[in-house]
């Protein structure tokens, strides 16, 4: 029973080792070729040449930057024909190209009979391939391009297996350093220029007489959207514009985005400040101006080399601005100052390695180093304008504070005032007050005392008379004395006030008086001097009646029609010539701007007063 048992583990052990042999060796023969090396045939100013070729192969440094044709046959042998499908993984071509297989095309990338278009060369390449195209035996990888002068045309290392792991570990790699990254920096580069615009727009220095936005995030703006346009080109393989326009502005954008970043750190290091070192700008002027021309004149002249040459001369200048910067923040060591700098000095590090490696050197298919230091220093950058802005705002929001202090202290100081003019107001409103009154009472009750005197004096006025004079100056003085209290345009009330006062001398005169006053509204404009006015009117009417017309009924009438007020004494006397206004009554009238109309006859004469145009009083407020 055990030797069954044991026999049975050995077996299957034996197949186990088998079938990992077996997987292992299958997997041996599918393994991802690397083509390096084949035969090459170029075609330049109509003159075609064959070679061995190993790749890579550096179109410019082979050619000098001359446009032209090759077609690369990179030959390669298979043990066995492949059961699944294959992909071919191509890092870098172009500029336009295609590809076939034993023969059979796979894959055409633009025209090849027209120069100067799209560039394929700037995003990896993957192709699929179907197994029935390959077999066992000796097979042919065959890729033609057209080559533009100075486009970084070539071909790098082709690697052909099986589809999951080249494109999975190979082409999806590269494609997201090149193309997916290329994005992202640009979506970023966007970003932080949009920030430092905004804060450039709506940040001003106002210590400056007339106010001076700070330019430290103009430029730091200006160096993120040249940056974003310049790694945009990675994205696009067909441009809107023809090779030699816009490969210059590529170029220049380069330029603006190095000129920018030392305007940057020219304003960061306060080197606008100071008379010695404004010397610092014109580099960065030349910087722009020499990139546009020299990336000309290597357009128009198909001569790669005066990029190359002039990027040496760039490299040398900015190397000699960081230098000047690292030392000024060494010296005076901040946070933002030590960021900028280290970023500066890891993207001089890598422009001057990507400048070797892809200006100077064979190798082709390497991709520019440059683009992703760059974010450090988009990085410092926003660090930098967030801190500045925080820095900013701060102080606005500590002048808010001291500003709306000082509010308070002048509102303080504003309401001191205004209660002490107020209270002055009130004492001259009370002197004015007592003024009116003194002189009021010297012009009715004085009059009418001394009008008594002068009847005494005279011994020609009987007793009646006298009394009659001194009654009216003692109602006249405690009309006066009511008036004080009356509320601006209470009409109604002062009435009532007259009829309390004056029903005695009614009662001793033997007059009847009929009280018809309806309820009045407040009028508008009547205020302690005209109530006083209207009070004085009504009484020299009332007393002419009492002086004069032996009347036995008195009637006052009060009425509204509408916003009009009509007042009238109507009484049955004698009555006088109607034509013959008494000067006292229409002074008063005219002075108080109402109407005055008289009607008189035996046994009726009316006064008739109407306030035309007021309005009813507006409640809280005087007239």
């Amino acid at each position: 029973m055990k030797r069954g048992v044991y026999f049975l583990a050995a077996r299957s052990i034996a197949f186990l080792v088998v079938i990992c042999g077996s997987w292992g060796t299958a997997n041996a023969t599918v393994e991802p070729l690397e083509l390096r090396a084949g035969r090459i045939e170029t075609t330049v100013d109509g003159v075609t040449r064959e070679a061995l070729v190993a790749l890579p192969y550096n179109w410019d440094r082979q050619h000098l930057g001359k446009a032209g044709f090759a077609t690369f046959d990179l030959p390669f042998t298979l043990d066995a024909a492949p059961e699944s499908p294959w992909g071919i993984f191509i890092p870098r071509t172009g500029n336009v190209f295609e590809v076939r297989l034993n023969g059979a095309l796979l894959q055409v990338y633009g025209n090849l009979d027209r120069g100067n278009g799209p560039d394929y060369a700037k995003a990896p390449i993957y192709m699929a391939v179907p197994g029935r195209l390959l077999h066992a035996g000796d097979n042919l990888l065959q890729v033609r391009i057209r080559a533009d002068s100075g486009r970084r045309a070539g071909l790098s290392p082709v690697t052909l297996g099986p589809a999951t792991p080249v494109r999975t570990q190979l082409f999806d790699t590269a494609y997201a350093w090149r193309f997916t990254g290329s994005v992202l920096l640009m979506a970023f580069s966007l970003v932080v220029g949009g920030i430092a615009l905004s804060l450039w727009l709506t940040q001003v220095d106002t210590s400056v007489p007339g106010g001076r936005r700070e330019g430290i995030y103009l430029w730091a703006a200006l160096a993120e959207f040249c940056w974003a346009l310049r790694v945009a080109d990675g994205v696009v393989a067909e441009p809107p514009l023809s090779w030699g326009p816009w490969g210059v502005l590529m170029a220049t954008c380069y330029a603006g985005w190095v000129a920018s970043a030392m305007m940057f750190c020219y304003h960061l290091a306060d080197w606008d400040r100071c008379a010695r070192t404004r010397w610092a700008r014109w580099p960065m002027v030349a910087v722009v101006l020499g990139t546009f021309a020299s990336a000309s004149i290597s357009m128009v002249a198909d001569e790669p080399a005066w990029r190359t040459g002039w990027l040496a001369v760039e490299i040398a200048i900015v190397v000699i601005f960081v230098g000047s910067f690292t030392v000024a923040t060494v010296r005076r060591p901040q946070t933002g100052s030590l960021l900028v700098m280290l970023a500066a000095l890891a993207t001089v590090a890598f422009g001057t390695r990507d400048w070797i490696v892809i200006r100077l050197s064979d190798s082709y298919g390497e991709t520019t180093w440059v683009r992703y230091s760059s974010v450090f220093f988009g990085v410092a950058l926003l660090l930098i304008v967030l801190q500045r802005f925080r820095a900013a705002s701060a102080e606005a929001r500590g002048w808010v504070t001291t500003l709306a202090a000082r509010v308070a202290e002048r509102e303080q100081e504003l309401e001191s005032t205004y209660g002490k003019l107020e209270k002055v107001a009130r004492e001259q409103a009370r002197t004015h007050e007592r003024e009116r009154i003194l002189r009021d009472m010297h012009d009715g009750v004085g009059s009418h005392i001394s009008a008594a005197i002068r009847q005494l004096q005279s011994g020609q006025a009987s007793d009646a008379d006298v009394l009659r004079t001194l009654r009216d100056s003692l109602d006249q003085l405690k009309l006066s004395i009511d008036s004080i209290h009356l509320p601006p345009g209470d009409v109604g009330a002062l009435l009532a006030g007259m009829r309390y006062r004056m029903t005695p001398r009614f009662t001793a005169s033997g007059i009847a008086l009929e009280w018809a006053v309806d309820d009045v509204t407040p009028v508008a404009g009547l205020d302690g001097q005209a109530m006083r006015q209207v009070q004085l009117l009504l009484f020299e009417a009332i007393s002419n009646v009492l002086q004069h017309s032996g009347a036995s009924t008195l009637r006052l009438e009060a009425e509204m029609h509408g916003a009009v007020l009509r007042l009238r004494v109507i009484d049955n006397g004698c009555g006088f010539d109607a034509s013959q206004v008494p000067r006292s009554l229409g002074q008063r009238a005219a002075a108080l701007g109402v109407a005055l109309s008289l009607e008189s006859g035996p046994g009726r004469t009316v006064v008739s007063l109407e306030f035309i145009g007021h309005g009813p009083v507006v409640p809280g407020r005087r007239g």
